[in-house]
């Protein structure tokens, strides 16, 4: 074990946060019984200059997701194989579903942030939980059949939240009973982001004009809503490697490999990834808020951990994390960018899919990941989330993405703008509407109203796709027309069950 080759990757790192006097943020390494290195480098917050320390408190983001997990295997006020209709009311299609299903990211929900912001609506819009409890609740359909693939979406863990809720159990209290006061940690749930939390980090994001402070409308939920320091993150993991007291057992039932429906097993469990690093089992989570960027590894055999949480939007905190872990192992840890394998934009030979790879990063219905050379021709990536795995076919590529192959084709350069695309489409059920028109040979998608109203251009990449792409502060989303006779579906990686009518 490492722990000088490790500590010394973190301290580079940090060092560069430090010497540019921006956003940093802090980086432990752990073994089940103490601190074994902390790196702490950049500010707090930049108004004040306070910089960051292990004390520091962070936004954990979907780091929290483990916690609600947690809970019920400690607890079992809901079991995983209850239905969620059995504790609300729900649309068929979701409420049939089970709540493993629900938090093991093969449920096939529409996440939420990514359903409202294709109507218009941005992530930075403030919404209430009960407003949002009620958009999940208009929703018919899934994604996908559930347990038919993965894909990430945050939607199940609000549903298990407002479950536990409507049994009387307050989900903040339940927490600090069965796991923070016994463990003396300080961690927070703070669904209310304008609720004051003393050394709270502010997250920014690199615009520019210079850095800003990052702003997520939308009351959070067990899917993120968790602060902390890092040191309070570094004592969980410490007390789940060590496996005793209030969480024995509890990594091993997180941590355990779920099945799709056909039997296979996916790298995602219950709020926790797996990942393979020189024969050793790695299991942790990221989290991601706007100006947040976070991640945590432990390597339950070495009862060992590290620790990624910093308040800058650009931060690669996974792979930060990796490379630390490689060096603590041993291990090499694959870095090489796929030169071989096509760049361009390619569409799938059937539905409305879509990808495109640019200098080793490949985007797949709006989701982006880094990917690496495996062999001659063939790339995949690092996530357990959304597993992809492309590969040379002929001029085309053949891809198995959240364990679904499809074959893809290169786009025809400069397709047309349909001149049928035309027209008013609405989805009555949540009174919201666009229009598409034709100028000049662009075609142009407008929507929303008075100074929120947008008009957007349009990228055709077949003749019934078109790619649309809007901004809200440092986050992008790239939708997909998908075009049928009257109905247009609005399609992006986490949310494609929308459909207007001409």
């Amino acid at each position: 074990m490492n722990w000088d080759g490790a500590a010394a990757i973190g301290e580079a790192t940090v060092d560069g946060w430090r010497r540019e006097g921006g956003p940093g943020g802090v980086i432990l390494l752990f073994d089940d019984k103490r601190i074994r290195a902390a790196a702490c480098g950049g500010l707090a917050d930049l108004a004040s200059g306070l910089p960051c320390s292990p004390e520091t408190v962070f936004r954990y983001a979907s780091i929290s997701k483990q916690f609600l997990c947690a809970l019920l295997v400690r607890k079992g006020a809901i079991g995983f194989e209850d239905r969620l209709g059995a504790h609300l009311a729900l649309p068929a299609a979701i409420g049939g579903l089970t709540v493993g299903r629900a938090l093991d990211m093969t449920s096939g929900i529409p996440d939420l942030m990514e359903t409202y912001w294709q109507l218009g609506i941005a992530p930075s819009t403030v919404l209430g939980r009960d407003e949002l409890l009620d958009f999940v609740s208009s929703l018919e359909g899934l994604n996908f059949p559930a347990g038919s693939e993965i894909s990430y979406s945050n939607t199940g863990y609000r549903l298990v939240q407002a479950a536990l809720e409507a049994k009387g159990i307050d989900y903040a209290d339940a927490l600090e009973r069965a796991f923070f006061a016994p463990l003396g940690l300080g961690i927070r749930f703070l669904e209310d982001q304008s609720e004051p939390l003393p050394g709270l980090a502010t997250g920014n994001w690199r615009s520019e004009a210079g850095w800003r402070a990052g702003r997520y409308g939308s009351y959070l939920s067990a899917s993120g809503a968790l602060a902390g320091s890092a040191l309070d993150l570094a004592h969980w993991a410490q007390a789940l490697i060590a496996d005793r007291d209030e969480t024995a057992g509890v990594l091993a039932r997180l941590s355990a490999r779920r099945p799709l429906a056909d039997g296979r097993p996916t790298r995602y469990g219950l709020g926790l990834a797996r990942c393979e690093l020189a024969g050793s089992i790695l299991f942790g989570h990221g989290g991601s808020l706007p100006g947040y960027k976070n991640h945590i590894l432990v390597v339950p055999a070495e009862r060992a951990g590290i620790l990624v949480l910093s308040n800058r939007e650009e931060t690669d905190a996974q792979e930060i994390a990796l490379r630390a872990m490689a060096k603590l192992l041993g291990a090499t840890l694959p870095t090489s960018v796929p030169e071989d394998l096509p760049e361009g934009r390619f569409i799938a030979e059937e539905g409305p899919f879509w990808l495109e790879h640019r200098a080793g990063t490949v985007t797949f219905l709006g989701a982006q990941q880094k990917l690496v050379a495996v062999a001659p021709g063939v790339a995949e990536n690092r996530s357990a989330e959304l597993p992809i795995r492309l590969q040379i076919e002929g001029d085309g590529l053949l891809a198995e993405i959240g364990h679904v192959t499809r074959r893809f084709r290169r786009t025809i350069a400069s397709t047309p703008a349909n001149p049928q695309w035309q027209g008013r489409y609405v989805w009555a059920a949540q009174h919201a509407e666009f229009e598409i028109e034709l100028s000049q040979g662009t075609s142009w998608l407008s929507c929303g109203s008075g100074p929120l109203r947008a008009r957007l251009p349009m990228t055709p990449i077949a003749p019934n796709l078109a790619l649309v792409e809007r901004s809200d502060g440092p986050w992008r989303q790239h939708l997909c027309l998908y075009f049928t006779g009257q109905e247009v579906k609005l399609i992006s990686n986490r949310a494609r069950i929308l459909s207007f009518s001409r």
